[in-house]
């Protein structure tokens, strides 16, 4: 006697199920790569146009009664952005020196200073900019989007945008004597 065993018939997985995960899977891997393109692409250089931003600002660090700083609302304006910490102990070492500019070039309106707080809580930078005697536009960096966007390294760095939006100078860490940041803005200032 012999037994027949019945084999159910194998079944894949279907089509279309075999199309979703290597479509996902493609996505996946144009994503890792734009991320990486970004990484490799080190921080903006200057020529490079700024694009638009906008951050908040703390309370008490407004700039012309706006809540807010908003990039493109400065056109025709030289602009100083300065990314700093209150746990930056080199941040420490140029705040007088910024504040100095800021109070030198504040009454011109030509030239406008924007204080971008890089991963720190607000009670802590409000310690450092009462300390520092600082009262250009301060603002914290939410969810870090603005340093992403000039692909900051670390702090302290200053860029300095000329009048057309683009980027002429970048300081990586700190300034140390007022005349840098003096000569930066009058060559900016001089065009």
């Amino acid at each position: 006697m012999t037994e027949t065993t019945e084999v159910a018939p194998r079944r894949g997985v279907a089509t279309w199920v075999q199309i979703v995960i290597i479509a996902g899977l493609i996505g996946l891997l144009v994503l890792v790569g734009v991320t990486l393109r970004k990484r490799q692409q080190g921080s903006v250089q200057p020529g490079d146009t700024i694009p638009n931003f906008t951050i908040p600002l703390f309370a008490g660090y407004q700039y012309d009664g706006q809540a807010q700083f908003n990039l493109q609302d400065y056109r025709g304006k030289v602009v100083v952005i300065n990314f700093w910490a209150s746990w930056c102990k080199p941040c420490e070492q140029e705040a007088a020196e910024l504040q100095a500019a800021w109070e030198q070039y504040r009454p011109t309106g030509q030239v406008v200073f924007l204080g971008v707080d890089y991963v720190d809580t607000e009670p802590e930078a409000r310690v450092y900019l009462q300390k520092y005697g600082i009262t250009y536009p301060n603002g914290p960096d939410m969810a870090t989007r603005v340093s992403q966007l000039f692909r900051t390294t670390g702090v302290p760095e200053t860029y300095f945008i000329d009048k057309n939006g683009v980027l002429r100078f970048a300081q990586i860490g700190p300034f140390t004597s007022l005349g840098e940041i003096q000569g930066q803005i009058d060559l900016l200032l001089a065009e």
